[in-house]
């Protein structure tokens, strides 16, 4: 015999729903430090090669030029994914992205491991730059997915200041640990990779162990590149938030690509750990001052990013001419600071400027001018270091720099006049 359902629902009736979604909760928060984990190594994986160059220039002859054009094949395979795979995940899912990009990582390491001739080097970091394209925006999402749901109502605080830190700060912690492998264990070309592959197989678990966000939908629109749109109402603006992304990547790219070639050769410091500390302070500063400006309004970001970034570099450039460590120490945590302020106000420009529809447009186009910024100044300098000293070519990149960041300055006060 069967009976209707009552009407209403008794306490004890609830309290099994209270207990699965307590458990749901639970699970959430869980994942949540999984995925930032799992976000944390794959950013730390790409840098990892940074304070190893100087090895591969020394041991097999490679040209500075040379090590920017595996850096820039990296950067390609970065933008390549950003605009192919960076918005699938709304459609399919999050850990239908996240588990091939951490794959094609593994497999990267694989490569790495596998011999460093030139041609598996740039197959390596093209390969590394197709994962870590489709990894940061979709762990950024899902990231702020598992928030939502572990802290439903709470301020998006704890996900700001956590999906940085794995960004911004995984950047600079593969360069520290690649540096002290490489300086105080055997086989430095080799044991850093061995590390990450086991620290990818442990993200890879725990991505699979995290609660899914996204249902796939069964009806699928239809597939389309990531559109780049730049026509958001205030050309102007958008060209300045533009320009400043392409700075501050212009800073990054130099840290991650030839910095510790300087280090080694300009101003006659080998150590591999120095190295890699000397990258994972200029991103550890530009993670911290992107928590610490988040409350400053647009304006003052805007002014500190590009002072800081200034003065950084005008310093980092000094310290090269006097053989100063200290203070091309100083210089690059100072336009570290500078990049990651910036940054963060070409995004907050951006996102407030572009309509909801077209938001995803536009953030395209930011990433895809700033991602240039990565690969062109990085090259260039490679190709002027063939014909003119280190020293020589990063003041002719700092000069251009300048200018870059006077034009942002002026575009930002025509703004604001009109």
């Amino acid at each position: 015999m069967t009976t209707s359902a009552p009407s209403s629902t008794t306490p004890s009736d609830a309290r099994p729903d209270r207990l699965r979604t307590a458990a749901g909760s639970r699970r959430h928060g869980v994942g949540f430090w999984m995925i930032a984990f799992a976000f944390l190594i794959a950013m730390a994986f790409s840098t990892v090669p940074t304070p190893l160059y100087p090895l591969y220039m020394a041991r097999d002859g490679f040209s500075t030029f040379t090590v920017t054009i595996v850096f820039a094949v990296y950067a390609v395979g970065v933008v390549i994914s950003l605009l192919l795979a960076g918005h699938v995940s709304d459609w399919v899912g999050r850990k239908k992205i996240l588990l091939p990009a951490l794959v094609l990582e593994l497999f990267a390491a694989v490569l790495f491991l596998t011999g460093s001739s030139l041609p598996v080097l740039l197959v390596a970091r093209l390969v590394t730059g197709l994962g870590v394209g489709m990894i940061t925006a979709t762990a950024t999402a899902h990231l702020h997915d598992l928030h939502v749901a572990h802290r439903p109502g709470a301020s998006g605080q704890r996900f700001e200041m956590v999906s940085t830190a794995a960004n911004i700060g995984g950047l600079g912690v593969g360069p520290l640990i690649a540096g002290f492998l490489a300086q105080y264990v055997h086989a430095p070309l080799r044991t850093p990779y061995l590390v990450f592959v086991a620290l990818l197989l442990v993200s890879i678990v725990a991505l699979a162990r995290t609660p899914e966000t996204v249902e796939e939908r069964l009806v699928r629109p239809a597939y389309r590149p990531q559109r780049i749109s730049t026509d958001h109402g205030d050309r102007s603006g958008y060209i300045a938030a533009t320009a400043a992304g392409f700075a501050s990547f212009a800073v990054f790219g130099l840290f991650t690509s030839i910095a510790p070639g300087f280090v080694a050769s300009a101003l006659h410091h080998p150590s591999r750990a120095l190295a890699g500390a000397t990258v994972f302070a200029v991103f550890g500063g530009a993670a911290l001052a992107q928590t610490l400006a988040s409350r400053l309004p647009a304006r003052a970001k805007m002014v500190l990013g590009l002072v800081a970034q200034a003065g950084g570099v005008i310093t980092l450039v000094a310290g090269m001419y006097a053989t100063d460590l200290a203070a091309f120490l100083i210089g690059g945590v100072v336009a570290g600071v500078g990049a990651g302020v910036l940054f963060k106000a070409a995004v907050g420009t951006v996102v407030g400027m572009a309509a909801p529809a077209k938001r995803g447009e536009a953030l395209a186009g930011l990433f895809l001018i700033s991602y240039l910024g990565l690969i062109i100044p990085a090259v260039g300098i490679g190709i002027a270091t063939r014909s003119v000293t280190a020293t020589t070519a990063m003041t002719w990149f700092t000069a251009v720099l300048l200018v870059v960041l006077a034009g942002v300055a002026a575009l930002g006060r025509s703004r604001r006049s009109r």
